[in-house]
């Protein structure tokens, strides 16, 4: 085993089809979904605010809804995250609960009123602060699935070696970390009092990374045990940058129609760092004890920890929303925005990603999100619901790895000056599967409860 320190600097190679960490594939699909955050009001109504727009947060969805506005205004929001995954492995349930913090959207939009011109009687610039995506996650999982992966003690000089083919138990946990972070330049205006029209420049800043620890414990059926223990991490940077534009037409003093598309978001440059090279055999830091050996193999020893660094670019699917709102005079309103997203657009380049892009065209489908919110109003006081449903990119994903949510919450106006709290609740399934290169192994069944509280000040300026 060698003992000197190796940076090996590769460009665009794809992770091994073994690794117990998140591939290309996984990467790609987990960076282009999107999480319905804004402010309070905006969540309480789980975003639908395509045709609505008078929010900060709605210039995301549809730039055309700065214009709405008839006053200036400055939003920030913070919010807490609260995480808790039941991870089913052989029949056994693990579950982890964790808690986030976070300043999560801060924004402003500035109107100007047009009085030289009678097609054109108002503009609006807007800004807008998000964070797209938070990556902060971590479960565990726990069990035996009766088939052994590390059946040999590397250090063991007997011939034959010992086969340890007996399994008693695996333990895998991983923390995600990072967030996505989007920032919207918008402008907008108001054409002969009816429609209103919009672009936005969006950019996106993106960090990540994973830490994979697997411990797994098997026997030689004759008192003899070893204990694996494997640890695999990657940490990503990048930045891309999308176009938007949109419009919303008022029909009648009470109904509104929206339309927008954001083009597809071009991470120009991808930067990853990663541990998962072959390392004396294994594709990772590697521990393991055997009980009959008095020697711990260790491939780190003497300071031996091998990074790979990678490059690559990514171009994530585009998408078309299509809203409507009906607003009954100065009481309440309904509103509603349908989304739609094909994941089979999505696109890894910069190296040979022929596997992965076959995949995507394979594998996954047109997906749809559809967004319901609904806001009454009593004097200063403001109630707030929402539905959110949103479809599994996946093409053999079953009806629970849809997200489906609930939302509401409350606002109240000091007259300048309004301050909102939402509440909101996300919850689907999934298969992680830790063992992909062996058939024999099944992946652990995930099942994921998102809750998140939002509160945001509001000033009129």
């Amino acid at each position: 085993m060698k003992k000197a320190k190796l940076f090996v600097l590769f460009c665009a190679i794809s992770l091994p089809n073994f690794s117990q960490s998140l591939g290309y594939e996984d990467l790609a699909i987990l960076f282009s979904k999107d999480n319905n955050t804004g402010t309070a009001r905006y969540n309480a109504m789980s975003g639908a605010f395509g045709a609505l727009g008078g929010d900060v947060s709605a210039v995301k969805i549809n730039p055309a809804s700065g214009a709405i506005l008839n006053n200036s205004l400055f939003s920030a929001s913070l919010n807490s995250k609260a995480t808790e995954i039941n991870a089913n492995y052989y029949g056994n349930s693990t579950n982890t609960q964790e808690d986030y913090f976070n300043f999560s959207q801060a924004g402003a939009v500035f109107v100007y009123s047009n009085y030289s011109n009678n097609n054109w009687s108002k503009f609006a610039f807007s800004f807008n602060y998000s964070m797209k995506s938070n990556y902060d996650t971590r479960f565990i999982a726990n069990g035996n699935s009766g088939f052994a992966t590390f059946t040999e003690f590397p250090l063991d000089t007997g011939n034959p070696k010992t086969q340890y083919l007996n399994s008693d138990s695996q333990q895998f946990s991983t923390t995600y970390s990072g967030k996505m972070e989007e920032y919207n330049f918008a402008i907008s205006g108001v054409y002969q009092n009816d429609l209103y029209l919009g672009a936005a420049i969006n950019t996106y800043d993106l960090k990540f990374s994973q830490q994979s620890f697997l411990n797994e414990q098997n026997n030689d059926g004759s008192g003899n045990t070893i204990n694996a223990k494997f640890y695999q991490q990657n940490n990503t940077v990048g930045t891309g940058f999308s176009i938007s534009a949109g419009a919303i037409y008022k029909a009648s003093k009470s109904l509104r129609l929206g339309f927008s598309y954001q083009t597809p978001i071009w991470f120009t440059e991808i930067n990853e760092e990663t541990n998962i090279l072959n390392n004396d055999g294994f594709l990772g830091d590697t521990e393991i004890i055997a009980s009959n050996n008095t020697t711990i193999y260790d491939n780190t020893t003497g300071n031996y920890f091998p990074v790979q660094a990678y490059s690559y670019r990514l171009k994530t699917p585009g998408k078309t929303t299509a809203s409507i709102a009906y607003i009954f005079g100065k009481n309440g309103l309904i509103s509603a925005d349908y989304t739609i997203k094909n994941y089979k657009n999505l696109k890894l380049s910069n190296g040979d990603f022929t596997t992965e892009n076959q995949f995507f065209n394979n594998n996954l489908r047109n997906t749809y999100t559809l967004n319901i919110g609904t806001e009454w109003r009593f004097k200063s006081l403001s109630l707030r619901g929402g539905y959110h449903y949103s479809q599994s990119p996946d093409a053999n994903a079953i009806e629970s790895d849809n997200i489906k949510g609930y939302s509401y919450g409350a606002g109240y106006s000091f007259g300048n000056v309004k301050l909102d709290v939402a509440y909101q609740n996300k919850t689907n399934t999934q298969l992680y599967n830790f063992y992909p290169q062996y058939n024999q192994i099944n992946a652990a069944d995930l099942k994921i409860d998102n809750r998140i509280l939002t509160a945001t000040l509001s000033i009129n300026l």
